[in-house]
């Protein structure tokens, strides 16, 4: 990786755990992805050549930053969605200190809703990092959204797990998918599609 990517990494990796440690209500905290999960979903980036990478949950840009790194590899690009208005500008100046702006979109949305305008087989690496609870109300479109050999990636799958089961089950009952947990950072549970 970048080393000016993982210097921005470790200081907002910082800030957030400084934030985070004077935050009672999770929903106040901005809850970054771990540096291990982020290097495992840049490992997956490479390993598919995902070009066309969506990221559902922007927080501070952690998890935007190991994606983008790896799309300008690949000659990618990531389109991020979030509800906070606040944490996507904070993750897009991050994003710009990074040198990686040209890799990444940002909008401002409902993952649900976002999922819903994308075309079928249009996502290579699909990343989910948003209310757990949310996902199944989504279906079909994570999966319908991924091209044959795509990759949907959902974080907390061992720190949440009983938030991410009902997204579990539905994958597991696709038999166009592959399915497995991580035990990466907070737990990645992962689909790939046939």
């Amino acid at each position: 990786m970048d080393e000016t990517v993982l210097a921005v990494i470790d200081e907002v990796t910082a800030a957030a755990a400084r934030h985070d440690a004077t935050q009672a209500d999770r929903l106040d905290r901005w809850r970054v992805l771990e540096p291990e999960a982020g290097r495992f979903l840049w490992f997956l980036v490479r390993s598919i050549q995902a070009k066309s990478i969506v990221e559902i949950g922007t927080s501070r840009g952690v998890s935007t930053l190991f994606l983008a790194d790896a799309a300008r590899a690949v000659g990618g690009r990531v389109l991020s969605f979030d509800v906070d208005a606040a944490a996507q500008d904070d993750a897009r100046e991050t994003v710009r200190r990074a040198g990686l702006a040209d890799y990444v979109e940002f909008r401002l949305g409902d993952g649900g809703a976002a999922l819903a305008e994308i075309g079928t087989g249009e996502v290579d690496l699909l990343f989910l990092d948003a209310e757990r609870t949310e996902y199944p109300s989504w279906w079909p479109h994570p999966v319908r959204v991924l091209r044959q050999g795509g990759v949907l990636a959902a974080d907390n799958a061992l720190s949440h797990a009983e938030e991410i089961a009902p997204l579990g089950e539905l994958l597991h009952q696709d038999p166009e998918l592959v399915v497995t947990t991580i035990a990466v950072g907070k737990g990645e549970l992962v689909a790939l599609r046939r």
